[in-house]
């Protein structure tokens, strides 16, 4: 009967201990849970709607196309390009997933292995530093949460990561991520970086470059290739073991990758057309508001020809050094040492960009030798020596500079070493700028501004007024044309005093000499001053100033004699935009900037055509086009001669040379530049319009009658009847102002 004894207290008692057991654990896990969810609800609460991510679009860069679709500028709060799935390759697709997210095609928006183990080394670190994030968490906490890194954030940043995978592809949402994700340098997104840092599209990017960017978005100020080249090389190599642990690539392919040195191709940010894209930038914000224009993704079409904007900006920049090397060397050179800056951590802002031959850029000279002195220019150095300096008048670099000293110099030649070769040359201050218009259509072919956008943002072709000098004859000359006159008439050179505006006026010819009975084609032709004040007198200053404003010259014209000389301030894009009235057969095109502005997804906000008005005759406008060629053939722009091409303008130049002129055209395109300084000082003596603008006018126009389309393209006749068919079409132009009086004469 032993086996019917009584159970062993040990046992009895244990009942009740197991049960206070379990129902602590039941207690705890309850609590554990009810927290948890309470948790959930509570960060969870203010969660943005998933749903808005489906029509979602970060913003986009505007981008501004010259009239053959080459990009010449863009607008953005945030350099970015909308790429599709397709467009990033395997290579780059495989460099981010080794990278970021390994398991990122198995897992539903969260590692829970990867965060365990961060939260374990965090504890253990007595720190945050340890990241646990999928790439799905990433993209929820750059599209919706703040940066900062705590609880909260990270259990939001999971349960957004938790919808974004049940809503969307994985495909989706890996596009989603490379293009939101921040490179460095204002890019984001890996088409846009690829674009800015290699110059490509992503999807040509080799195994070095990909295994680059898949590294940046750790730490993009961090691994900046270009403020920390040893750190970012080091962080792509990372990337391409990663790769190789994960099987992507092969052992061959890994270290041919890791021996090959960072070859960046930086997509330089200044446009080649800065002065053009600032006046564009400015129509674009008046009328469709500053958000639209730098987030919106526009697409500008443009009225610009990138090929003869690099035409006018090389030619202004060659046109001012011959100025510079006339006057000789002025010195006054900064000196970084002299100013507490040092000449380790000097950085010029000309060396932001590549070096390209023909580039003018600021050099800092950081040795000085017995017959040469080396210079930096950003990552190249160069020499100069007697053969650079003998313009100066001195011929050892110790007799003309310091240590420290930073100068201005023209790249002659690149070499593959680093090395590169310049001449020297000077900037005391004298600006330049030109603009062309095409005659037919009124579109801006390219556009100056100054010598140094970086410098000084003032656009002296629009914004700058001056005097016009003697380019303002011919208005003076097309209203006596319009009234009677004819190219042949005899006119009087001789001293005269005349009454304006009840003062006494003696004006003077430049040659301070006077011809005697001259026709108008000669007086024209060599600018002489006497008649052109006589015939202002005959036709009468309030009537040239009305000639003056049918032309489209905006500008205050007061009705005095002497405007009948220059003495009007105008500005470039007023009188290089009147001028091609002459070769338009007396029509006024509006010049325009813009062709047409479409959205993002292509539709057409706005297209602009021409808008062309009747300002005189044909018959005027062909005679003072004839007259305008004896200038070249005969007059002060005879050496625009050797150009052989039909070509036709008029210099200008003001007293005391303050500045200089030459407003000129062919049949299909008008030109003008402008030369002087921004405060009104002396140029220097005989530097007149012939003398300091049509230099730099040649040079330009050498590049526009070049263009095959143009051979063969002639001036009309002005006996003939034939309208020219290259102008507007007539059912276009709006009704013209003193229609009557023009057609009469």
């Amino acid at each position: 009967m032993d086996s019917l004894a009584e159970p062993s207290p040990v046992k009895i008692a244990g009942k009740p201990l197991v049960g206070r057991v379990v129902f602590s654990v039941l207690v705890f896990t309850a609590a554990f849970l009810g927290t948890t969810a309470g948790l959930l609800i509570v960060y969870s609460t203010d969660l943005p709607q998933i749903s808005e991510l489906e029509r979602y679009r970060p913003s986009t860069i505007t981008e501004l196309y010259d009239d053959q679709g080459r990009q010449i500028g863009s607008f953005a709060l945030q350099r970015r390009v909308l790429a599709s799935y397709d467009d990033f390759p395997k290579v780059l697709r495989d460099a981010i997933l080794s990278t970021e997210d390994k398991t990122f095609e198995t897992h539903w928006g969260i590692n829970f292995w990867r965060v365990f183990g961060a939260t374990y080394r965090d504890i253990t670190s007595s720190s945050r530093a340890q990241g646990a994030s999928t790439l799905t968490m990433q993209l929820s906490r750059n599209l919706f949460l703040s940066p900062e890194r705590h609880f909260s954030r990270k259990v939001q940043e999971a349960l957004l990561a938790l919808q974004i995978e049940r809503r969307f592809t994985k495909q989706q949402i890996f596009t989603l991520y490379c293009n939101q994700i921040f490179l460095g340098h204002g890019v984001y997104g890996f088409e846009a970086g690829a674009e800015y840092y290699f110059n490509k599209h992503a999807k040509d990017l080799k195994l070095e470059e990909a295994a680059l960017l898949a590294g940046l978005p750790k730490a993009p100020v961090f691994y900046s290739p270009i403020n920390f080249p040893d750190k970012a090389l080091k962080r792509r190599n990372l990337v391409i073991n990663n790769m190789l642990e994960d099987g992507k690539i092969t052992a061959e392919e890994a270290g041919r990758a890791k021996t090959t040195a960072l070859h960046l191709n930086i997509q330089p940010d200044r446009s080649p057309a800065p002065n053009f894209v600032e006046e564009v930038r400015r129509f674009l914000e008046k009328k469709y508001g500053a958000d639209e224009v730098h987030e919106g993704g526009l697409r500008v079409y443009t009225s610009l020809d990138l090929d003869l904007q690099k035409s006018a900006t090389q030619a202004v920049l060659d046109g001012l050094a011959a100025y510079e090397r006339r006057h000789g060397w002025k010195g006054q050179l900064k000196n970084v040492v002299q100013s507490g800056e040092g000449i380790g951590k000097y950085q010029d802002v000309d060396w932001q960009k590549p070096l390209a031959v023909g580039d003018y850029v600021h050099a800092l000279v950081v040795d000085i030798g017995l017959q040469f002195c080396k210079i930096k220019l950003g990552r190249s150095y160069a020499s100069l020596g007697p053969a650079e300096l003998a313009w100066t008048g001195r011929k050892l670099p110790k007799n003309i500079f310091a240590v420290g000293d930073v100068i201005y110099v023209k790249v002659l030649a690149l070499y593959p070493d680093g090395s590169a070769k310049v001449s020297l040359e000077q900037d005391s201050g004298a600006q330049g700028a030109l603009l062309a218009i095409e005659n037919s259509t009124g579109d801006i072919k390219a556009m100056v501004g100054g010598r140094d956008y970086d410098a000084s943002k003032f656009n002296r072709a629009t914004q700058a007024s001056r005097q016009a000098g003697s380019s303002f004859k011919p208005f003076v000359y097309t209203a006596a044309i319009d009234q009677g006159a004819e190219p042949d008439d005899l006119i009087m050179d001789a001293p005269t005093t005349f009454n304006s505006a009840g003062v006494p006026y003696a004006p003077r010819n430049f040659d301070r000499k006077f011809e005697g009975n001259i026709t108008l084609r000669h007086a024209m032709a060599e600018s002489r001053n006497i008649p052109a004040v006589k015939l202002a007198q005959r036709v009468g200053m309030p009537t040239v100033a009305d000639y003056a404003r049918r032309f489209g010259i905006t500008s205050p014209i007061l009705p005095f004699l002497p405007v009948a000389l220059g003495a009007a301030d105008v500005t470039l894009y007023e009188q290089t935009s009147a001028y091609t009235v002459f070769p338009n057969d007396g029509l006024r095109i509006e010049p325009r900037y813009i062709r047409k502005v479409t959205d993002y997804e292509g539709h057409v906000l706005e297209q602009d055509f021409p808008d062309a008005k009747d300002v005189v005759s044909q018959r005027t406008a062909r005679t003072m086009v004839s007259l305008l060629q004896e200038v070249v053939k005969h007059g002060t722009a005879s050496s625009a001669k050797r150009l052989n091409h039909p070509v036709a303008g008029k210099t200008g130049t003001t007293n005391d040379y303050t500045d200089a002129w030459f407003v000129g055209f062919t049949p299909s395109l008008t030109c003008g530049v402008w030369v002087g300084f921004d405060e009104k000082k002396n140029l220097g003596e005989s530097e007149t319009g012939g003398h300091a603008a049509l230099p730099i006018w040649m040079d330009f126009m050498r590049a526009v009658v070049a263009d095959p389309a143009r051979k063969n393209e002639t001036f009309a006749a002005v006996g003939s009847d034939k309208r020219k068919t290259t102008a507007v079409k007539r059912a276009a132009i709006t009704p013209p102002r003193h229609a009557a009086d023009a057609e009469a004469h």
